[in-house]
């Protein structure tokens, strides 16, 4: 079956670094684009990033544009999510996801604060 582990969240301070982590299984990964969301409290989940199957198209939500980049090993099933210059609005569980396919994983914990 489809699984998605997310893995790498912590806490940062504002300005720091902090790279992701998505395992995925149970799928033809290559042939998907594949995406991370975040959400915070009584929010809805938040379209952060998405790479294509390829790896070679990406698009950014316009508050991380800049400063996150998403990437992907095809040949090891991973898809990452590198955080730079991070705010305290970033704080929130980040879910990376497969387009198309409605599995979610348990998401990882993102915290930025001094």
């Amino acid at each position: 079956q489809v699984q998605l582990v997310e893995s790498g969240g912590g806490l940062v301070q504002p300005g720091g670094s902090l790279t992701l982590s998505c395992a995925v299984s149970g799928f033809s990964f290559m042939w998907y684009d594949m995406s991370w969301y975040r959400q915070t409290p009584g929010k809805e989940r938040e379209l952060v990033a998405l790479i294509s199957g390829t790896g070679g198209t990406t698009n950014y939500a316009d508050s991380v544009k800049g400063r996150f980049t998403i990437s992907r090993e095809n040949t090891k099933k991973m898809v990452y999510l590198q955080m730079t210059s991070l705010k305290p609005e970033d704080t929130a569980v980040y879910y990376c996801k497969a387009v198309g396919l409605g599995t979610w994983g348990q998401g990882t914990q993102v915290t930025v604060s001094s």
